[in-house]
């Protein structure tokens, strides 16, 4: 799935990404530290891999949208 960064604190290492409906969601350092970033700008483009459903749904990996997702079904 894509998203775009919207806002991250590197103390933290957690912030949140706009889903292409508007929708924002947050994410944790344990999403970031999974992706293998080191930074992330608001704006970028993401590839994200999310866990649940409505209220409980959050980001569980992020990286670049041009980085692979590790456990993406291969094509």
């Amino acid at each position: 799935m894509q998203a775009t960064a919207y806002t991250y604190d590197p103390g933290t290492r957690a912030g949140s990404v706009l889903l292409d409906d508007g929708t924002p969601l947050p994410f944790d350092a344990a999403a970031f530290d999974a992706g293998g970033l080191r930074m992330l700008r608001p704006g970028q483009r993401v590839r994200i891999r999310t866990e649940g459903d409505g209220a409980g749904r959050r980001v569980v990996f992020l990286t670049l949208q041009t980085f692979p997702d590790p456990q993406a079904p291969a094509a």
